[in-house]
């Protein structure tokens, strides 16, 4: 009897330990982190890897300038609701399967893209491409929250974070050069190539959830439970962040060229190119975001981080080249640190549906994107440089202002509780 009595208090012991989250202790804790830093490299590598080449459409199919950016735009628009259907589901049906399958169905279409001589195909094929893209980042931070002890969550979202920017940097530089030269066509090979290797590294590194709990309520509640995320005052301010932080961030990357070949510079755009490596801050800026959050708290590193977003951009207001770098380096490290925190906030935030709320707040990041390239245009045309630089700059610390300005009794999380008291 006394034997039994210890085998069983060792086996509840056992599972206890097993079902604990992980920890930057824990072997398992780096395992999750290589599997989704190489995924996530490879998926935002293939999300702008169409930048560089879109001159190179115009004339491979005989299209207009305004055509060939549809490559990048039905990617996008595939992007966005792959996020909103694939973090639904989600949340019913597990994380793990979820970045495979976008690991899976970004690879196929790098491998047709080149076969076709039909720009519409092509930008079919695009969509596709985007929503299979959109698997990973609608399941990678639930899976980051549930797996990971909550003091190590946020380390773990900016590593996640910086492995994005490490990728989309790469994807932009390295397609361009393979392209130029040999074709964009072996570059598209190249990527569908390496992304079967990380698909394989993926499968055998990345461990099951152990605390993913499915959703078993009807479908129609489980709409019900995605819509209380809307009606969450914190998360709505959260959501609105992320469309404020994306929208300064792109809306620099995209008129900062014609800014720089135009006088006083007159830069060629093989030069501007190079412009792009700042974005290797937001490699360094996401995980010492984390680290620094551990310590001094989240909200105040977040806030940190669109200050220094902020301040970078009016750097660039000077007609020296070098302090414009150092400006788009500041900008770089300041917005990868509040991107970073900001979608680690979401996770935490919510109590039910945690892949359709990361998946609603990366919809309103890429909502920032585009408000970031097409609506920003009158400004340019009308203000130039500096009058959108300003408005670009002075963006997040006036959000930041009208944040800390609601009481906070007004901002607090209510439709989690009501949703949970229901």
């Amino acid at each position: 009897m006394f034997l039994k009595n210890n085998v069983t208090k060792e086996e509840n012991s056992n599972k206890t330990i097993e079902k604990k989250p992980y920890s930057v202790k824990d072997s398992y804790f780096w395992r999750i982190n290589a599997s989704l830093a190489l995924a996530s490299f490879f998926i935002f590598a293939s999300m702008y890897a169409i930048q560089p080449l879109l001159p190179v459409f115009v004339d491979e199919f005989q299209i207009s300038v305004s055509v060939s950016s549809l490559s990048m735009s039905f990617t996008i628009i595939g992007l966005i609701a792959g996020l909103i259907i694939l973090g639904f589901l989600s949340d019913r049906m597990g994380r793990t399967q979820f970045i495979k399958i976008s690991l899976l169905g970004a690879i196929f279409p790098f491998f047709l893209m080149p076969l076709t001589d039909s720009f519409i195909i092509f930008i079919i094929l695009r969509f596709i491409q985007g929503f299979a893209l959109a698997g990973l980042p609608a399941a990678a931070l639930a899976y980051l929250h549930e797996e990971i002890e909550p003091k190590s969550a946020a380390f773990a979202t900016a590593l996640y974070i910086s492995s994005n920017a490490l990728g989309g940097m790469a994807g932009r530089v390295i397609t361009g050069v393979v392209s130029d030269v040999m074709s964009w066509q072996v570059a598209f090979y190249g990527l569908a190539a390496f992304g079967g290797l990380i698909l394989i590294l993926t499968h055998f590194l990345l461990p099951h959830s152990k605390h993913f709990q499915p959703s078993r309520l009807p479908f129609s509640k489980d709409i019900e439970g995605f819509l209380f995320h809307l009606k969450d005052p914190q998360l709505l301010l959260v959501f609105g962040l992320g469309i404020v932080l994306q929208m300064s961030f792109t809306g620099v990357w995209t008129y900062l060229p014609f800014y720089l070949q135009g006088e006083p510079f007159l830069l060629s755009l093989h030069t501007i190119s190079y412009f792009f490596l700042a974005y290797g801050l937001g490699v360094i800026g996401s995980p010492l975001a984390g680290w620094l959050s551990s310590f001094i708290g989240l909200e105040k590193v977040r806030i940190g981080g669109m200050i220094t977003l902020g301040i970078g951009i009016l750097f660039t207001l000077h007609n020296a080249l070098p302090i414009i770098v150092v400006g788009l380096c500041i900008t770089c490290l300041g917005f990868f640190t509040a991107h970073s925190l900001t979608a680690s906030s979401v996770s935490e935030t919510v109590t039910h549906h945690k892949g359709s709320a990361s998946s609603l707040y990366l919809v309103s990041y890429y909502i920032g994107v585009t408000l970031g390239s097409s609506a920003l245009a009158p400004i340019w045309e009308n203000f130039h440089w500096k009058g959108l630089a300003v408005l670009l700059g002075l963006l997040p610390m006036i959000y930041l202002l009208i944040i800390r300005s609601i009481p906070h009794g007004s901002r607090q999380s209510t439709s989690n509780s009501a949703y949970m008291n229901k």
